[in-house]
């Protein structure tokens, strides 16, 4: 839990709201991103089909600078009248960043 807060404590630039050993908790303008540590409580791990957190940012700059250290699982293209990335998070997790193309 410890890794996976740092992570997205750097990543959005705000403290974690909620922390806790198995639930940890980031509000990010109203939103609630929620860090669930599963092994913790033996809870099984089952992968969805089709989930993919997607975080839209100001522009292709901002975008630039939060990719520009993580690992890339998708590279930066253009689709319609977006960037769209997408990185791997501390957890093995992919995570898709979109900004506006301008």
């Amino acid at each position: 839990m410890h890794r996976a807060i740092k992570f997205y404590e750097n990543f959005f630039e705000k403290d974690v709201f909620i922390k806790d050993d198995i639930y940890s908790v980031f509000d990010i303008d109203g939103f609630r991103l929620g860090l669930f540590a599963f092994e913790k409580v033996n809870e099984t791990h089952i992968f969805g089909s089709n989930c993919l957190p997607s975080i839209d940012v100001e522009n292709l700059d901002v975008l630039k600078n939060k990719i520009k250290d993580l690992k890339l699982c998708f590279p930066l293209t253009k689709i319609n009248n977006n960037w769209v990335v997408e990185f791997v998070d501390s957890e093995g997790n992919h995570i898709e960043l979109t900004a506006p193309i301008k």
